[in-house]
């Protein structure tokens, strides 16, 4: 039908006469009021393809977005210099996500190359495109910032993974999603604005609240922590610069040079005199499960990047435990010769090539907003059996060292594959648009085969009159009744607000009338009520504005279905995972920790004496193992009751941790027994600094307790056990100090 092709017809002249342009809207630094840039908007020319949302909406349609895109750009470009907002000024300008995850890497570069001299730039850039093709869109970073451009990490907070990715992209500006000053806070507002303003700490960024409408917006912006701030509360988006308010230089943050070779690999990003030990494969292999844990406790804005030297090293029992960190966490990433592209659902795989520096090394690096852990090895070479190869290894938690490497991993990840297109889809509230322009706007021979189409589709779907008082509704179809849970002739001539109820988001209604306002696409989840039983159920709607030849909104076209099992699904999944996580942590702590004292328990206790005494042996260290044994307390029990005797043994434990090293262990055994790890020691002295924590341990437990209103003095025997020559494994090194325990003690008290 000819009338569908107008639109397209329409975008063909846009894209071949380049007829779009850009409007500028303030960007403020909030202390001061004054302007310091403007961000582009694209505008098409005046008629059905105007908006912005309408302008993309067509050329996602016709499959040229990424053509759009980079016309957008340069008008941005080239209007800025016409608009006299060269220095200090400094303009920022999108790049439509959809275009980062598919365009050649030389057309999202050409900005680049193409911008006039002098003209400072902010690059907009969100997380997902990195996540979908991270080596592309890191080089592009790299090459944006050697023009001595800035970059800006766009919609903070709409997604977890924008956190995630923070450390990664180093962004010069952090604009927050505009949900963060228009909605009430939250524990997920205080989950952003922590992660946030810790990296702006970090690295000097700029926050920038996007969305300031009104005072209370504004207080709010303030109290996030921005600096900077855009939205209609400054001005409105226009031609030209803002001629009656002062401006000054936007002070971006000084560039963090990558210090090491990102491009080499993790281990090469060791700082210069990092001490490394050696370690078989058995060590490393406990020290990579512990990090993976760490990673999976972090949750959705973590980050894990991996390397297994070859695909066969990616066993049956890897691919269960990173399916988990997959369910769990932001992005994961493992890389090895061989490995595919996906080695499990939702797991980003590379290969690596024989060439490269990667393929020789063992590295595990999580990364999150306030955590950073990073294992760094590289195989020695060892022949015989696999378990017993040696790596030179660190394990470092410096945060600079940590984004480094995960930065050299990331960028080997190359485009995630694009998905299948699906068989059939339902109409597009654009193709809709198109249809609705050439028939409720005006006649047309086809309108009874189109209102028949628009009749049939399975979504809902309303149309309402934009120029009458109310917007009242002019069409529905069969779906619409059904959703609504009333005829056509009870909802024509009403405003659709009667879907509406007091539980409906108020801030959801906010945006979406102020996308009407603005005559802008508008896309929600959003809870309605059907019928005179006022029935909940959740709407997943999508608004798309109609233009006379004027370009003039006349009509709202609204597409509608029903999601509440979707929706009931997704709430009833994150109820139940956060219980889990919730049995977990508490199983977890049952599992290693002593109730009475909040010690680990033995079980704990020897997991990390293992560890030590494996550390021990790698670098001809020592490890002391003390047992004690209350003497006394059965008296206190019998005589004040088992009450006051945990009592007593809550105040020994607090002594017991008053005096022992930060880095030293401190157990419950269980009844009246203690247990104390001493690591790190000198082989040479080892004994004689264990005898003197015992002496010192015995000193702090002779002073007398209050209970129930008496005094009472315990004494504690304590025996000790050196590594090496006391034993090589816990299990003997806990038999000898407890032998010498027993020894040492009065025989009254034994």
């Amino acid at each position: 039908m000819t009338s569908i092709a107008t639109p397209t017809s329409s975008l063909d002249d846009v894209l071949r006469t380049g007829a779009v342009h850009s409007v500028y809207q303030p960007i403020v630094e909030l202390g001061t009021g004054r302007i310091v840039a403007y961000e582009a908007l694209a505008r098409g020319p005046q008629g059905p393809l105007h908006t912005p949302d309408a302008l993309f909406a067509a050329a996602r349609t016709a499959g040229r977005l990424a053509e759009l895109d980079a016309l957008c750009r340069s008008a941005a470009l080239r209007g800025a210099v016409a608009a006299r907002l060269g220095p200090p000024l400094t303009v920022f300008v999108n790049v439509e996500p959809e275009v980062l995850e598919s365009a050649p890497l030389e057309d999202l570069l050409a900005i680049a190359t193409t911008a006039p001299a002098g003209l400072r730039v902010v690059v907009e850039i969100t997380e997902r495109a990195l996540a979908t093709r991270p080596a592309d869109l890191l080089r592009a970073v790299e090459r944006v910032r050697e023009v001595g451009w800035g970059i800006a990490l766009d919609d903070v907070g709409a997604e977890s993974m924008s956190l995630a990715f923070m450390p990664l992209l180093r962004p010069d500006v952090v604009k927050l999603d505009l949900k963060l000053v228009q909605q009430r806070p939250g524990p997920a507002v205080a989950e952003i604005m922590n992660a946030v303003n810790g990296y702006a700490e970090r690295t000097g960024a700029l926050v920038l609240a996007e969305g300031i409408e009104d005072e209370a917006h504004l207080a709010m912006a303030m109290a996030l922590g921005a600096s900077l701030g855009q939205g209609w509360h400054f001005g409105r988006p226009g031609p030209t610069a803002v001629t009656d308010r002062e401006v000054a230089a936007l002070k971006l943050p000084k560039a963090i040079p990558l210090d090491a070779d990102v491009h080499g690999s993790p281990f090469g990003c060791l700082p210069a005199g990092t001490e490394l030990r050696v370690a078989p494969k058995a060590l490393l292999i406990e020290l990579s499960k512990h990090l993976e844990r760490q990673a999976m406790r972090l949750g959705e804005t973590c980050v894990v990047a991996s390397t297994f030297q070859e695909a066969r090293h990616f066993t049956p029992a890897t691919t269960l435990r990173y399916r988990d960190l997959v369910a769990r966490t932001g992005f994961v990433c493992a890389l090895g010769a061989d490995l595919p592209v996906e080695p499990v659902p939702g797991l980003r795989g590379a290969h690596l090539h024989p060439d490269d520096p990667v393929r020789g090394e063992w590295d595990v690096v999580v990364l999150s907003p306030h955590f950073s852990a990073a294992l760094l090895a590289r195989d020695l070479g060892d022949s015989g059996p696999d378990a017993q190869r040696r790596y030179e290894y660190a394990l470092t938690y410096e945060r600079t060292t940590v984004e480094l490497a995960g930065i050299s991993l990331v960028a080997r990840v190359a485009a995630q594959p694009a998905p299948p297109e699906p068989e059939t889809t339902a109409p597009t509230p654009e193709v809709i648009a198109a249809l609705a322009h050439s028939t409720l706007v005006g006649p047309s021979p086809d309108e009874p085969l189109l209102l028949r189409a628009l009749a049939a589709t399975t979504s809902g779907v309303a149309i309402t009159d934009m120029t009458a008082p109310d917007q009242p509704l002019i069409y529905v179809n069969a779906a619409f009744e059904s959703l609504a849970g009333q005829s056509a002739a009870q909802v024509l001539g009403r405003n659709c607000r009667f879907l509406q109820g007091p539980d409906t988001d108020p801030a959801v209604i906010t945006r979406m009338r102020s996308a009407i306002n603005a005559g802008q696409e508008f896309r929600a989840t959003l809870l309605n009520h059907r019928g005179p039983q006022r029935e909940p159920w959740w709407n997943e709607i999508h608004l798309a504005p109609v233009h006379d030849a004027r370009g003039v909104v006349v009509q709202y076209i609204g597409v509608q279905n029903d999601v509440t099992t979707r929706v009931t699904a997704e709430r009833e999944l994150l109820t139940e995972r956060d219980r889990t996580r919730q049995h977990l942590a508490r199983i977890e702590e049952l599992a290693y920790t002593d109730p009475l004292t909040g010690l680990p328990n033995r079980r704990r206790l020897e997991e990390r004496m293992e560890t030590a005494l494996w550390q021990a042996r790698l670098d001809g260290g020592a490890v002391a193992l003390l047992f004690l044994d209350l003497d006394g307390f059965k008296a206190v029990n019998d005589a004040f009751g088992h009450a006051a005797g945990d009592e007593l043994l809550q105040t020994v434990a607090d002594r017991l941790r008053a005096r022992l090293r930060r880095g030293d262990l401190l157990a419950r055994l269980g009844g009246d027994e203690f247990l104390v790890g001493l690591l790190g020691l000198d082989a040479a002295t080892a004994r004689v600094e264990a005898e003197r924590v015992a002496d010192d341990l015995r000193a702090a437990l002779t002073h007398p307790v209050e209970l129930a209103g008496s005094e009472v003095t315990v004494r504690v025997s304590i025996g000790v056990a050196v590594h090496p020559e006391d034993g090589d494994e816990f299990g003997p090194l806990l038999h000898r100090a407890d032998a010498r325990m027993y020894a040492g003690k009065h025989p009254a008290d034994r």
